[in-house]
């Protein structure tokens, strides 16, 4: 997903690391010290300034929210594709106002609020933990970490702490998706979604980008996936999840040639095309909503499904795309 176009005005690109944004705060905006604080760790993905910009920018139009990013840990990855970016979304970043710190320590005694970014699904459990520790809450970006064991943990002490914790993709928030989940084609039968799915070593196969596909598939089809077989070749995976009433959803992945988001669900009362993708508002909104509320909007129960159906899909493909309880996983 591309990120969107950042703000290049010369005043406030002079802004160095650290300073205040209260100068940039016209049209209505609250001041800096009477900002709900946001602190972000992991700077090496876009996603990260996307918020900074939502919530900083006077031009956006979320930027009446009451949050502000005030400050920012950019490290904690560990695999070159992420470290690499660290510099240049530091310097990207500035024109934020947004203070850069020297761990997440630091971070969390100068905020109120966490959005967990780093690229890196591996140091996401020690981040998350001490996140929790500190009772702050906190919204863990794809993936919540690089296998479902540490997703798991993630949740659990999250519970155990009554911490509010929150993780989705912004695919799962988009109009056609939405509109389906609402009732728009009446009860959904049935479900096929796609996206693209590059791996990466250190993470299970779809944590790293196929997680887009199977968010939205689960989001329309909702918890109960009983078993899943997949296909796997070079450039493509196909899963066909089977539901505990009989429905079935399919994810595509896509690693060859240019492919979107999208895909079509099957309703009662017609079909409807997904897509197309438009952004990250809507999911900024969801988490402006989710800190205001201390309510995530998805149960810990249907992001807990998420990760089981791509874990079990590992293992169907480990035995060669024999089918898979996901009970086998758990």
């Amino acid at each position: 997903m591309n990120r969107r176009k950042f703000i290049t005005n010369t005043s406030l690109a002079m802004v160095g690391i650290g300073a205040g944004i209260d100068a940039a705060m016209a049209g209505g905006r609250q001041p800096l010290g009477s900002a709900k604080r946001v602190g972000i760790i992991g700077l090496d993905t876009s996603h990260s300034l996307a918020f900074a910009e939502g919530l900083n920018d006077p031009s956006s139009a979320l930027s009446t929210s009451g949050y502000r990013v005030t400050a920012a840990y950019p490290y904690g990855s560990t695999i070159a594709i992420s470290t690499s970016r660290i510099p240049g979304y530091i310097k990207d970043i500035q024109p934020y106002g947004v203070k850069i710190v020297e761990s997440v320590s630091a971070l969390l005694a100068e905020v109120d609020y966490v959005l967990l970014e780093t690229n890196d699904g591996n140091p996401r459990l020690a981040q998350a933990t001490e996140v929790i520790e500190a009772g702050k809450p906190v919204f863990i970006d794809k993936p919540i970490a690089a296998s479902l064991a540490d997703v798991r943990k993630i949740y659990a002490l999250a519970e155990a702490r009554r911490v509010p914790i929150f993780s989705a993709s912004s695919l799962r928030y988009m109009d056609t998706i939405q509109d389906a989940i609402n009732g728009k084609i009446g009860k959904i039968l049935g479900a096929d979604t796609y996206s693209p799915a590059t791996f990466e070593p250190h993470h299970s196969d779809f944590f790293w980008y196929g997680i887009h596909g199977v968010e939205s598939l689960v989001a329309l089809m909702g918890v109960g996936c009983k078993e899943v077989t997949r296909t796997h070749t070079e450039g493509t995976d196909v899963v066909v999840g089977t539901w505990s009433d009989g429905r079935i959803g399919t994810f595509r992945g896509n690693r060859t040639g240019k492919h979107t988001y999208g895909g079509t669900a099957y309703g009662e009362n017609g079909d409807l095309t997904l897509g197309p993708y438009k952004g990250y508002d809507s999911l900024l909104s969801e988490i402006i909503r989710f800190f205001d509320t201390g309510q995530s909007p998805v149960a810990a129960k249907e992001t807990l499904e998420i990760y089981r159906f791509m874990a079990a899909a590992d293992v169907s493909k480990s035995r060669g795309g024999a089918v898979v309880a996901l009970s086998e996983v758990d």
